[in-house]
């Protein structure tokens, strides 16, 4: 079984580990999803399906350790119709079965459904603790749908009514996507889909505060939305077609929304701050948040040589920061980016709260200032234009591409301004010498980021991040 189970994990889109030296130390499994008990009018479940939930650690050759959920549908028979999520064949304590890949499964999303709407009290293996918020009745009929390029969750669409979102990767405690979202929903946010539910595991193994296994969460399904970097794309790509126009005068300008999303921003951190702790720091927070930044520039110019050029005046951007006697903080998003946001008919929304995927969870519970945000969609409007340039039909045409660059820093400048317009104007208050510097600081400290991921990922990019530099020096 384990080695079946190891050699799925391995080929998984979710799987984190990829590249590295590892075996699958343990699994166990944690919980079984209970079969209806009650006549809710719909078709009860196949009599030869069991729906188990089993955790695996993934143990690493230099000692790290990772813990993945795997959700199972395990079959009495063969299921041809679910070949392509197919696991192996084994026995279990409930005799020989044949185990797929639950998220694949209708039969077995309809269960995490009926779960959700009738949370039970218990399982009959661990303690499955569903969830769910009221004023909102789930469409029990709708059949699931799997989105297929999804990275590190698992996002199942139910109808248009609902998605659930599976969590991989996890780790014991609080998971910051659900209890922002639970938050904000009570809240009456109107910029983040409505949460409807989520699943703890209560696990027996583990003592106080990481006794719970946060597993998924069930929300609004905003089916008609667009999303804000295509958005964004579609705008620069209007612009690059209409030779002769500037950024303002063509049909698919994009300043309009620029703004709308710096005042949803502005309104999600007010949210944010009446429900949640804010602080007011002194000045030891603010000469450990520059050594921090700090600390990641002198890995990045291992990785990124020519971050050299630009070094000095990184190093006084962040040192900048050690002349602060206070920084408040708050809960923020911590992962903005354009990507993480969707336009539909009501306005924009903001998704994803988990906080960057690559810190620990307790880095990610941390609060910190807003102008983190800030910077990382302000970071996003530049990135847009320049993939346009870079990518677009003549690119590599000498003259054109000049022009090109000249109109992509153009439209980035201008969205730029008008999302920070709008922001500071949303929050009454302007951007004081502090702000500006916790903005800069901000900033440099994600084009230091941008540079390490692009020279490892897609080194064809990296001229993105160092041009913004080449911008500041």
């Amino acid at each position: 079984m384990n080695e079946e189970l190891q050699h799925w994990v391995a080929e998984a889109r979710w799987f984190a580990g990829k590249g590295r030296d590892w075996t699958l130390a343990s699994v166990r499994r944690v919980g079984e999803l209970p079969r209806p008990t009650e006549d809710d009018g719909l078709a009860p479940p196949p009599e030869g399906l069991r729906v188990v939930i089993d955790l695996a650690e993934v143990a690493y050759a230099d000692g790290e350790s990772e813990l993945y959920q795997l959700p199972l549908a395990c079959y009495t028979e063969p299921q041809d119709r679910l070949d392509h999520a197919f696991i192996g064949e084994w026995d279990d304590d409930a005799g020989h079965v044949w185990v797929y890949d639950a998220v694949h499964d209708r039969e077995s999303m309809a269960l995490w459904l009926r779960a959700f709407a009738a949370p039970p009290a218990s399982t009959s293996r661990g303690l499955l603790d569903f969830h769910s918020l009221p004023g909102h009745e789930l469409d029990l009929s709708a059949h699931s749908t799997l989105f297929s390029g999804e990275q590190s969750n698992s996002s199942v669409a139910f109808g248009e009514d609902s998605l659930m979102k599976v969590f991989r990767k996890v780790t014991p405690g609080v998971n910051p996507d659900i209890a922002i979202h639970q938050v904000l929903t009570e809240a009456g946010s109107t910029h983040v889909a409505s949460l409807y539910g989520w699943l703890d595991l209560v696990d027996d193994e583990r003592e106080g505060t990481d006794s719970t296994i946060q597993l998924a969460m069930l929300q609004q399904f905003l089916r008609t939305a667009s999303d804000g970097w295509d958005l964004a794309l579609a705008s620069v790509r209007n612009l690059f077609a209409e030779a002769d126009l500037h950024a303002d005068e063509v049909g698919g300008d994009f300043a309009s929304e620029a703004a709308r999303l710096g005042v949803a921003l502005a309104e999600v951190h007010a949210d944010l701050a009446r429900h949640f702790p804010v602080e007011d720091r002194d000045a030891a927070t603010a000469g450990a948040l520059a050594a921090a930044m700090e600390g990641r520039l002198d890995a990045a110019l291992v990785v990124v040589p020519q971050l050299a050029e630009h070094e000095a005046t990184l190093r006084e951007t962040f040192g900048r920061l050690r002349g602060l006697d206070r920084v408040e903080v708050q809960q923020v998003h911590g992962d903005l980016h354009l990507g993480q946001t969707l336009r539909t008919s009501l306005g924009w929304k903001i998704v994803d709260f988990e906080g960057e995927p690559a810190k620990p969870l307790a880095e990610r519970l941390k609060p910190d200032s807003v102008w983190r945000d800030v910077a990382g969609m302000i970071r996003s409007f530049d990135y847009a234009p320049r993939v346009v340039a870079m990518t677009g039909a003549g690119a590599d045409n000498g003259g054109e591409s000049e022009q090109r660059d000249y109109r992509a820093a153009e439209w980035s400048k201008r969205n730029r301004a008008a999302f920070l317009a709008a922001y500071t104007g949303e929050r009454g208050a302007g951007i004081d010498e502090q702000a500006r510097t916790l903005l800069d600081a901000y900033l440099a400290d994600k084009v230091v980021y941008e540079a390490v991921y692009e020279a490892r990922n897609r080194p064809g990019w990296l001229s993105i991040p160092l041009a913004a530099l080449g911008e500041t020096t």
